[in-house]
């Protein structure tokens, strides 16, 4: 099975040229790139987040192996989807899923799914494979959507992709696909920001998960983020760092009405 693009066109160009062009025009230039046990990195169409997205994953020693958490915007379907076989198109080819993780990961927690149709439309998983597709050429990775804001049962999927994660010989990332506060002005959405950013660096996924009800702060991405947070913390992270932030408005000029984008290197 293969899963066509959904958003090409829409949040990133169609042409592979183009795409490839856009892609390397968002990340950093020569710079001492590092390893890290996991990520976040917003979703937006590329002319608002791509340069979030391209600082944070081209700063990395990218391995050949990632999970990749995203939510699901879409309801569709089971509230923690995994596709466990074929591959997903972007416009520079297919990217292979990882069977053997994906089966290990549906043996470890029994609440993941194989749901295909969470992932038919959603859009939050696939804009990042184009950076992973020119970083890391030949990569495979595992798609998970997130649907749920149980803090028990996130920490439990995290948990589990640790233990999945310390059988394994090589290195794979973790990577949480998020966007921050949506839709307030440019002013109120730093601030809320900040607020979610606190936590998030200080690796406390509860505090993460109690600010952002509790602020109501629209973080897209909070199950992915937490979930992230507790693998990487099971797995020994000791320190996280803000790469970048930006806003909408910072692209759009229109600071009425944006949304926040955070790049976050766990290590």
């Amino acid at each position: 099975m293969v899963r066509p693009p959904a958003v090409a066109g829409k949040f990133y160009p169609a042409k592979p040229e183009l795409l490839r062009r856009d892609v390397e025009s968002y990340l950093p230039d020569a710079i001492e790139k590092v390893p890290a046990l996991g990520c976040m990195v917003p979703h937006a169409g590329y002319m608002y987040s791509g340069q979030v997205a391209g600082a944070v994953l081209g700063r990395l020693e990218l391995p050949q192996r990632v999970v990749i958490l995203c939510p699901n915007h879409t309801g569709r379907g089971e509230p923690l989807a995994i596709m466990s076989r074929g591959a997903w198109a972007t416009p520079l080819g297919e990217a292979q899923i990882d069977r053997a993780l994906a089966a290990e990961l549906v043996a470890e927690f029994d609440l993941l799914t194989e749901d295909a149709e969470a992932h038919r439309t959603e859009h939050a998983l696939e804009v990042e494979l184009p950076f992973l597709q020119v970083l890391a050429p030949g990569f495979t990775f595992v798609p998970i959507a997130i649907g749920t804001h149980r803090l028990d049962i996130l920490t439990e999927l995290g948990d589990a992709i640790a233990r999945v994660i310390a059988r394994q010989t090589d290195q794979i990332l973790v990577i949480a696909s998020s966007d921050m506060n949506h839709y307030a002005t440019d002013a109120v959405t730093r601030e809320k920001d900040k607020l979610a950013l606190a936590p998030l660096l200080a690796r406390d996924p509860q505090a993460l998960h109690e600010t952002v009800l509790r602020e109501n702060i629209s973080m897209c991405g909070l199950g992915p983020a937490v979930a992230m947070l507790a693998a990487v913390n099971d797995l020994g992270a000791n320190s996280a760092d803000l790469v970048k932030y930006a806003t909408s408005a910072d692209v759009s000029g229109d600071r009425s009405y944006c949304v926040g984008y955070a790049g976050v290197i766990v290590r």
